[in-house]
């Protein structure tokens, strides 16, 4: 029902045709193996970006989109690290730092949920919607944000169930997403000054292989978004693309729903 940054997307080229957008910027990407994140990854990486990211068990994946990218004749590497893991996230940051000695673009993607009444989610699924949507989330912005300069962008992919609950198994799910667009309100005020915006993208249904349009869920999702049509990987990337963009200085602290109409 939800977007999914850890499955696998349907498409993998981008919006439209590379540009100079992001030309010489170092980014980083948690997540970024599969799904939202791995069209993420080629947009950036399109667009000029050198795109580090990481990925927690998709080893192959992983490894398959740096070849294409760099096929095509982008720059990207991938670091195994489980975003709930605190240590490993630290290392990651350090180790950006350490080879390129700056890092201009942050997204926050790495997540997931268990889609469940809560009486009937265990304790490790609770726990981990909590470790990885949000202190996850926490701990990559963190460490990453006091070494960024000014002109930095950081951008979370939350969901808009943050704020649209339209069934009843989704609490749980929709309370993480909902600490990740209040923890960006906040950090828009706190890092703004130094020059650094912060913005949420939520998506509603998107096509990926856990979420897939013509899934036994299809139809009712369609029904409730007025454009008719599940939202795909490409369009979030997209605007994830102009928000880390020097065109979109002034957008900072903003929630951003990408989802057809869905939570209108």
């Amino acid at each position: 029902m939800h977007s999914d940054a850890s499955s696998t997307t349907h498409t993998n080229a981008p919006a439209v045709a590379p540009s100079s957008r992001h030309v010489g910027k170092i980014a980083l990407i948690t997540g970024g193996a599969r799904g939202i994140g791995a069209g993420i990854v080629r947009r950036l990486a399109s667009e000029g970006a050198h795109v580090v990211f990481t990925y927690a068990s998709a080893e192959a994946d992983a490894m398959a989109l740096v070849a294409d990218i760099e096929a095509r004749g982008g720059s990207a590497s991938a670091i195994a690290a489980n975003s709930g893991d605190r240590e490993q996230i630290r290392h990651v940051v350090d180790a950006v730092f350490d080879r390129h000695a700056r890092l201009d673009l942050l997204v926050s993607n790495a997540g997931g949920g268990t889609i469940k009444q809560v009486a009937a989610l265990s304790d490790a699924e609770i726990d981990r919607m909590i470790d990885v949507n949000i202190r996850g989330t926490v701990d990559v912005i963190r460490f990453s944000a006091p070494r960024m300069a000014a002109g930095g962008r950081i951008i979370t992919i939350g969901s808009v169930t943050a704020h649209f609950l339209p069934d009843d198994a989704s609490s749980l799910y929709g309370m993480t997403k909902g600490a990740v667009a209040t923890l960006v309100r906040g950090l828009g005020r706190e890092l703004g000054p130094r020059g650094i915006t912060i913005n949420n993208v939520q998506p509603g249904p998107i096509d990926t292989d856990a979420n897939p349009a013509d899934g036994p869920a299809g139809d009712t999702l369609r029904n409730l978004i007025p454009i008719g049509r599940f939202g795909t990987v490409a369009e979030v990337a997209s605007l994830v693309s102009y928000v880390a963009s020097e065109e979109a200085s002034y957008l900072n602290g903003a929630c951003l729903d990408v989802d057809g109409g869905y939570s209108a």
